[in-house]
């Protein structure tokens, strides 16, 4: 899972969202491994395909992947 694309990692960071967060961490991890190597300083999410898209529910995903070493931002408006 290490050589994924940056699109393939941010999606499978989708499914583990709509998967209840399963292995959530692993994604995070191959989601910053690809950022590196495509020389991305941040990762965007779709809004729209978000568990929770509302301001709070997207603070918390970016405070958490903040932790995790990883800047997000958000594109499609909120809902």
């Amino acid at each position: 899972m290490s050589d994924i694309t940056l699109s393939q990692a941010i999606d499978a960071i989708y499914a583990s969202i709509r998967n209840d967060n399963e292995d959530l961490d692993t994604h995070i991890a191959a989601l910053k491994a690809a950022m590196a190597r495509e020389g991305a300083r941040e990762a965007v999410f779709e809004t729209a395909r978000l568990a929770q898209p509302n301001r709070q529910g997207r603070k918390l995903m970016q405070a958490y992947f903040k932790k995790k070493g990883v800047a997000i931002s958000f594109s499609g408006g909120a809902a």
